[in-house]
């Protein structure tokens, strides 16, 4: 079984890892009918755009709405692997479902990162995580990839054509890439849907896609980890980055640690 340097050479190479058995049956149902439940109540419809699908619904700000979606966040297994892309002082992105419908067509190929404005190929700055809660084959909507496209010194244009492979995975397998990666979701001829959770992280010293500090009820995160409540940013980067008048988020809204900030570690 290859081990987290094995995965992490994989990704320095080709861009994209898979592990798989990361998760059980049980564990993908029960995942299931959560999204199912907040699909619903949440009055949950396609968007109608080409990048988000016209037969794709999406649930977002997903650790907002129980402790299911907490242990995705903090799993050592793919977040190791994460934080050897990036570095300890990681943040989640965003966390959200992807449900692509049958008959939904496939979404622009894109890069995670290309909205930012570095030269290309630049330092990891996100590092995204595909959690497959139902088979991912070709005929469904799998992930598409262009292995090898992290390095190049450009993003995709968006909309136009480009020859890719299908990340095919068991339902319990995730999918983990580096955010330049060339890749979008796939084109679903089948009568089922492909469910994925869309596990993204960034680096400490980029802003997050989504607002973690303010989606997230207050009350919600006092009821997380300790290492949840960092990923998603009652933290600082490096001793410094994201402090409230000198002291951390944690210490500010949580409980006060008092944790120096970096001014005070120097000599």
């Amino acid at each position: 079984m290859p081990d987290t340097a094995d995965h992490l050479a994989r990704i320095a190479s080709d861009g994209y890892t898979i592990l798989h058995d990361v998760f059980d049956a049980d564990r993908a149902r029960g995942l299931l009918g959560d999204l199912d439940r907040l699909e619903i109540e949440l009055g949950i419809v396609p968007s109608g755009n080409s990048f988000e699908g016209r037969a794709t619904t999406r649930v977002y700000n997903l650790l907002a709405h129980g402790k299911p979606f907490e242990a995705i966040a903090e799993n050592q297994q793919v977040l190791g692997i994460v934080e050897g892309v990036l570095d300890h002082g990681c943040l989640v992105s965003s966390l959200s479902s992807i449900s692509i419908g049958p008959g939904e067509t496939a979404q622009p190929i894109h890069a995670d990162d290309q909205l930012l404005p570095l030269p290309k190929p630049h330092v990891a700055t996100i590092c995204n995580s595909m959690w497959a809660l139902t088979d991912f084959t070709e005929a469904n909507g799998a992930t598409r990839i262009i292995p090898g496209s992290h390095l190049a010194d450009a993003s995709p244009d968006y909309g136009q054509p480009y020859d890719s492979i299908a990340a095919e995975m068991a339902a319990g397998s995730v999918l983990v890439w580096h955010g330049s990666l060339w890749h979008g979701g796939g084109m679903n001829t089948t009568s089922e849907r492909r469910v994925g959770l869309a596990m993204n992280y960034c680096a400490g010293w980029v802003r997050q896609q989504e607002n973690q500090q303010l989606g997230i009820p207050l009350e919600t995160v006092r009821q997380f980890s300790s290492r949840v409540q960092e990923l998603i940013g009652y933290t600082t980067y490096s001793g410094l980055i994201g402090h409230i008048d000198r002291r951390s988020p944690r210490d500010t809204f949580l409980e006060p640690t008092g944790t120096p900030v970096l001014w005070d570690q120097l000599w």
